[in-house]
């Protein structure tokens, strides 16, 4: 069974949401988030990075930097720009992107059916990417932003979730910046409450979309506030974690690309001629850009020119979910053989450009002369997220994409 359980939520009042709501905190740089801080003085991303309010030269991880995003959380609520619920409930989630709906249920899963497995992970997290949010949580004393789980819709869920959209206005209700619109409505009636709790309690697992450090990192705060509560029973704040939880067959999975500083000391045709090895090779003259159109079918910009790339028979392990994913063939038979990329998740020379950003920044990297070619994928899908994570198994890194993004700020789960 999956737990998810209503909570007291603290958030901001109506007329401050939109002011306050930001992207998450590893979406943008320092740079970027201090100039949403200057532009939106209420930002939420003054919790989310908060040595936007500390000197540029501070190492991001000084425990200044905790103890200020404790100080500007508190402050929220000090001011009165934020209140705490008197009741527990859940909440519904929407976003509107280029005229698609996602609905999300927001409310607290469990720490042990983390560390079970009942709730699946698909990737891999980075201990020093895990030390900063577990200091960051710890320090505020609260989940500041959410996961993002995903699940096999149900009916059950989905028909409390319409009509509570239909039959109440929203809480909150605004367009951000970049045009997603965000709209928060309660759900705090205890029959609608109980549907929701019993349609998750059937469920045997839920799934990690995004969000694989936080995910980790609450559930380590939770064991470490064990250890320092060892009378605990079990239904402290602490053994739960704040979460986002959207169906499957709302999730929209963007393509996730690669691109490299150098061709490893080839020129741009031995290149082409050891890729050729692996791939048929199709010159596209003429074209702007080129995104693939299926599976299998893999985008390159090289020296000024679009190739449209087919891995060839016998490459990949057609049984195995992992090394037929387009980026584990990519990696396989090109990125590690031929560029020396051994490890994606820790070589300089390889970064990953969400597909959100578009393919021109691809074209505009590798013109400019600081990039040497770029790989554009065919996004990974849910079904095979899904069939990774329940085969225990790992996707390679940066293989999803997710849009659109959790805002942080509308609702913050207290550890106490």
């Amino acid at each position: 069974m999956a737990t998810f359980k209503p909570f007291k939520a603290v958030r901001p009042l109506p007329e401050y949401a939109s002011e306050i709501a930001s992207l998450p905190y590893d979406v943008m740089d320092s740079d970027e988030a201090r100039i949403e801080a200057q532009k939106h003085p209420l930002s939420f991303i003054r919790v989310e990075k908060p040595e936007v309010d500390l000197p540029p030269e501070i190492d991001l991880y000084d425990p200044a930097v905790y103890a200020k995003a404790r100080e500007n959380l508190y402050r929220y609520l000090q001011e009165g720009y934020m209140k705490q619920d008197e009741k527990p409930m859940y909440y519904v989630y929407r976003e509107i992107m280029n005229g698609r709906e996602q609905n999300g249920l927001v409310g607290l899963v469990s720490v042990d059916e983390y560390m079970s497995g009942v709730i699946k992970r698909h990737e891999l997290t980075r201990e020093d990417k895990e030390q900063d949010r577990i200091r960051h949580i710890d320090a505020c004393n609260a989940h500041s932003s959410p996961v993002f789980l995903t699940y096999k819709h149900q009916d059950s869920i989905n028909e409390v979730v319409e009509r509570v959209k239909k039959n109440h206005a929203p809480e909150y209700d605004f367009v951000a910046d970049d045009g997603i619109s965000h709209s928060l409505w309660l759900i705090d009636n205890p029959e609608d409450i109980e549907v929701i709790q019993k349609s998750f309690a059937a469920l045997d697992c839920l799934y990690v979309a995004d969000g694989h450090h936080r995910t980790a990192s609450a559930a380590k705060v939770g064991l470490l506030r064990r250890q320092q509560h060892p009378d605990y029973t079990g239904e402290e704040e602490f053994n739960f974690f704040m979460a986002v939880i959207v169906p499957d067959n709302q999730l929209k999975i963007y393509d996730y690309n690669r691109i490299v500083r150098d061709l490893n000391n080839h020129t741009v045709e031995t290149f082409l001629h050891l890729v050729e090895d692996k791939f048929e090779v199709t010159k596209l003259p003429a074209v702007r850009v080129f995104r693939p159109t299926h599976k299998h079918e893999i985008g390159m910009y090289l020296a000024h020119s679009w190739y449209c790339l087919r891995p060839r028979y016998g490459t990949w392990d057609a049984s195995n979910p992992v090394a037929s994913l387009d980026v584990s063939i990519l990696q396989n038979n090109l990125l590690h053989p031929i560029l020396g990329i051994v490890d994606p998740r820790r070589d300089k020379r390889i970064d990953f450009v969400g597909g959100i950003r578009g393919l021109e920044e691809l074209v505009r990297r590798v013109n400019s002369g600081k990039e040497a070619v770029a790989f554009v994928m065919y996004p990974t899908s849910v079904d095979e997220l899904m069939r990774i994570a329940d085969a225990g198994e790992i996707m390679p890194p940066k293989s999803t994409w997710f849009e659109p993004k959790l805002r942080s700020g509308l609702f913050i789960h207290l550890l106490e």
